[in-house]
């Protein structure tokens, strides 16, 4: 058997106690990096945290690195059921709202699972899958064609792109800053998103 095979089975749960068993490790994984940081966490602390052994967390996860792109993993799945949600609303709303859902989705996010930052600058070596990418430019694309249908494909994709960068580029920001700093801070990526798309998404 090869070792990606036995890694597969390692990882994946075989009965619905033990995806709940799963599904507790990580957000006790996420509660702790949340708290003391990535690089402070370590597999005790995380096995003490869901009450579990840590015989028993090395039955899915063979280090933290593992544990934290489960994680990221998770996180990015969740981040692009947002995305899709805003795709189906999209055409009801002005440019404008629809940049502020967008930032506001992502700011929502980050409050809701507070580990996700921390996790950004963790040394995972991480990367989503090229399918997975694809498809949340596939989610942008689609909204920018609704609002400007004389674009084809490949200028949708183009726009695509590079609104994602400069979503993304809120993020090391975001985390540097403080509470007070992070609206001012969302504010002006607003207003730079929203300048960009008016100029290319304009009749």
């Amino acid at each position: 058997m090869s070792s990606d095979t036995q890694l597969l089975k390692r990882r994946t749960p075989r009965q619905a106690r033990s995806e709940d068993r799963l599904a507790g490790m990580l957000d006790a994984a996420a509660e702790l990096i949340a708290e003391t940081g990535y690089e402070a966490a370590t597999m005790t602390a995380i096995a003490e945290r869901a009450g579990s052994s840590i015989g028993a967390l090395y039955q899915y996860f063979r280090n933290k690195e593992e544990v934290a792109r489960a994680l990221r993993e998770q996180y990015g799945e969740e981040m692009a059921q947002g995305w899709a949600a805003l795709e189906k609303v999209a055409a009801q709303l002005t440019l404008e709202e629809l940049v502020h859902r967008l930032f506001d989705l992502m700011t929502a996010f980050m409050i809701a699972r507070p580990a996700y930052i921390p996790l950004l600058s963790a040394p995972l070596n991480y990367q989503r899958s090229a399918d997975a990418r694809m498809r949340l430019r596939e989610h942008f694309a689609r909204i920018f064609q609704q609002k400007q249908p004389a674009l084809d494909v490949a200028q949708a994709y183009l726009i695509a792109n590079v609104t994602l960068q400069l979503v993304k580029g809120l993020n090391p920001l975001y985390a540097q800053s403080s509470a007070k700093d992070r609206i001012l801070l969302v504010q002006e990526f607003k207003t730079v998103v929203t300048a960009y798309l008016t100029l290319k998404l304009a009749p």
